[in-house]
């Protein structure tokens, strides 16, 4: 089993960057998810409320951010100072994050046709995954609850002959968001991992990842006329754990260690354990 894909996202909810290599630490992926757009009141701002982010664009710059939207314009975002900070609530989470210019929001602001401001998770932001299921003291950024995202071929090809079986099109793998996208045939094996050892890092799989309606847009556009997943994982990856409730697909992970992970570099499954329970319809 080897590694597939390497994907960072700088700014929660917009596109993806694809990488050959990334560092990875106790935050997960360098640069992953360390940049947010909130509302005046510091609530975040995900696709599922706003799809366009869909068509916000992103590169890591040499002292921060550069955005870019088409027929907008771009824009480099400078690490905002320390000193200016606003409390932001991700999920059940409040942060201290520092607070990018009023020249940027502005400019962001015009992009979305909304007001909204652009924080930045800086070495001052504390942030803990819940210590029911990831132990206690893990730090996590802006993620929507842990470190690092984990994905498999085989089970989005099973996915998509569920689809094809109905008459449904199919979904390409960056509708899941994942961080690490692994080549392995076997279709829902993650299923049954404990944990994995890529180059003496230890991922420890820790949650299944419940599925939302970001699954049913297009990763470039936003939109939610296409292929939609939800009927398939509806079907064939409802969770029968009430304490994850809903479709499921990929596996929230913990990283232990550091290191340099390089697509094409080799996985081990360090030990396995009784599969998530799943019912299908």
């Amino acid at each position: 089993m080897r590694i597939a894909e390497l994907n960072i996202f700088p700014l929660k909810s917009a596109r993806g960057i694809a990488l050959q290599q990334s560092s990875i630490n106790a935050l997960g992926l360098e640069g992953d998810r360390r940049w947010m757009i909130i509302d005046p009141t510091g609530h975040f701002i995900t696709q599922r409320e706003m799809p366009l982010l869909a068509q916000l664009q992103t590169a890591t710059g040499t002292q921060g951010l550069r955005l870019r939207m088409e027929g907008k314009g771009e824009m480099e975002v400078a690490a905002p100072a320390p000193d200016r900070r606003q409390d932001v609530v991700v999920w059940r989470s409040t942060v201290s994050a520092a607070l990018a210019p009023d020249a940027v929001n502005a400019t962001l602001s015009a992009w979305l046709s909304r007001e909204v401001r652009l924080v930045h998770f800086d070495a001052d932001a504390k942030r803990e995954a819940s210590a029911e299921w990831a132990g206690p003291g893990t730090p996590v950024s802006f993620a929507d609850g842990y470190q690092v995202l984990v994905t498999t071929t085989g089970s989005l090809a099973a996915l998509n002959a569920d689809m094809a079986a109905h008459g449904e099109a199919s979904v390409n793998m960056d509708r899941f968001r994942a961080n690490i996208v692994l080549d392995h045939a076997e279709a829902w094996a993650e299923d049954g991992w404990g944990s994995l050892e890529i180059g003496g890092l230890v991922l420890y799989l820790v949650k299944p990842c419940a599925r939302c309606i970001m699954t049913t847009q297009d990763q470039e556009t936003g939109s939610r006329e296409g292929a939609s997943p939800m009927p398939a994982m509806g079907r064939i990856r409802m969770s029968a754990d009430r304490r994850v409730p809903g479709p499921l697909f990929g596996w929230n992970a913990v990283p232990v260690g550091s290191s340099l992970l390089s697509v094409g570099e080799e996985v081990r499954v360090l030990d396995r354990r009784q599969p998530f329970a799943i019912k299908h319809r």
